[in-house]
């Protein structure tokens, strides 16, 4: 059974993102005086009394309003309050009462969930008179807090426990492995898009607006054969100049590169019409350097005029262009359509396999040697690279100790042809490889 939901609603500039920054125990989501940001659902799990539930913070609530991004971020809210077991409506106390908070808590009570009514911003007794007025909205017992402060909190929480439906016996620590996916890439190449499409909901906005995904948002599902993902939806990495005078997508930035560095898997989606721009060599940059496992999503393949080698001819473009990881798979699909989406986590699965590949000692060894006897080690000033064994320290990725008779032999092109003749001898498709140099005399070999 999924864990209980919770959703935080309210209008704009409340305190929601810092009441959820708070429970969740790490800035998830963006904080800032600016009123609209926070745009999508966010998702964090917590425990309190014992009962684990999923805390989602949601973009403010504007009822009245044209806007494009202020009507989605109302539809994001609204399908977080559809999907919720329990509502927290957040006013804000320093405020007052004001007609949008009347507005949404008419829209909630429409819900027919069970609604708990916080004002926040109380940070002492001073301000308690303050929370008498919001029980003209008929939602029950106000509970005053203060986010910034921790005040009230943990009354909050065991309200909302008191709240959740009752535990199930399947409501358990989730058992197996959990392939954690982040998908990257510029602004509006179809992140959001393919995130959905995969999803088969609209969990995240999409917009024709670079940077409307700003948080790196998380979703949880498993696919037809049980296998449990995490895909991480992360904002579009502008060019530095193109962000200097913006400290929000700085930090969507920060946030992108995070989750690059929790992920199993990066899937750098680029734009079929534009092939690999230098912003998207950047970040193919950040993905290497972070050791983390790759593959190429070609987006908006529906848009380009194709003949009998227009896939083949892009693949090889694509890998010219990213040549320091040559070992990445490309895969070309439409978001809009669904053409091909269907093939990425079949892949993701077969990469993270590669990522996670162990080779047994004697098995690794005899690779090498079959390496050595095809092409000799160099020699350097009358002296000769040996390479007397080696073995796997780590996976994620495959990391081998190389034991030598001296570093300074071992040339960077004679590396990378003992990385290749691994890749060839084993399945490496996807995933870095790591050397590790280890000096020892013969005798101690």
């Amino acid at each position: 059974m999924p864990k209980p939901l919770v959703a935080i609603v309210g209008r704009p500039n409340v305190g929601k993102s810092t009441f959820f920054n708070k429970i969740a125990g790490r800035r998830i989501s963006i904080v800032e005086d600016t009123p609209g940001v926070t745009r999508d659902r966010i998702y964090a799990d917590t425990e309190w009394m014992g009962r684990r539930f999923t805390l989602i913070d949601t973009g403010g609530l504007n009822l009245h309003t044209d806007d494009v991004l202020l009507t989605e971020m109302r539809r994001q809210a609204q399908i977080a309050m559809e999907t919720a077991d329990v509502i927290c409506l957040f006013c804000d106390g320093r405020v007052g009462l004001t007609s949008e908070d009347e507005d949404v808590a008419s829209l909630l009570r429409k819900t027919r969930k069970p609604i708990l009514l916080v004002v926040n911003k109380i940070d002492s007794a001073n301000q308690n008179d303050a929370v008498y007025d919001y029980y003209s909205l008929g939602l029950g017992d106000p509970i005053a807090v203060s986010s910034t402060n921790m005040l009230g909190l943990g009354d909050l929480l065991e309200e909302i426990v008191h709240r959740l439906p009752p535990p199930d016996a399947d409501e358990q620590s989730e058992s197996g492995e959990v392939i954690q996916l982040a998908v990257v890439g510029r602004p509006n190449v179809g992140k959001s898009s393919l995130c959905n499409r995969i999803l088969a909901q609209e969990r995240t906005m999409v917009s024709d607006i670079p940077g409307t995904t700003r948080d790196a948002i998380d979703s949880a599902f498993e696919d037809e054969d049980g296998t449990k993902f995490n895909i991480i939806d992360t904002a579009g990495m502008r060019k530095k100049k193109a962000i200097e005078d913006e400290s929000l997508e700085k930090y969507s930035v920060l946030r992108t590169i995070a989750a690059i560095d929790r992920c199993d898997v990066a899937l750098l989606m680029i734009e079929a019409q534009e092939g690999v721009t230098e912003q998207d060599t950047k970040i193919a940059g950040l993905i290497l350097d972070a050791g983390k496992a790759v593959i190429v999503a070609v987006n908006k393949w529906d848009l380009v005029e194709k003949d009998t080698n227009t896939m083949a001819d892009m693949e090889k473009e694509i890998l010219h262009d990213l040549k320091f990881m040559g070992y990445v798979p490309v895969l070309f699909l439409s978001a809009l359509t669904g053409r091909r989406v269907s093939t990425v986590l079949g892949k993701v699965k077969e990469v993270v396999e590669n990522y996670r590949r162990r080779i047994p000692t004697g098995v690794l060894n005899e690779a090498l040697a079959d390496a050595q006897m095809s092409l000799q080690p160099p020699m350097q000033s009358g002296r000769k690279l040996k390479i007397y064994y080696a073995t796997q320290q780590s996976v994620c990725p495959p990391t081998f100790v190389l034991f030598i008779n001296n570093q300074e032999l071992l040339h960077f092109a004679y590396e990378r042809y003992l990385e290749n003749h691994l890749r060839k001898s084993f399945e490496f498709t996807g995933t870095p490889i790591r050397f590790i140099l280890r000096e020892k005399e013969k005798d101690q070999a």
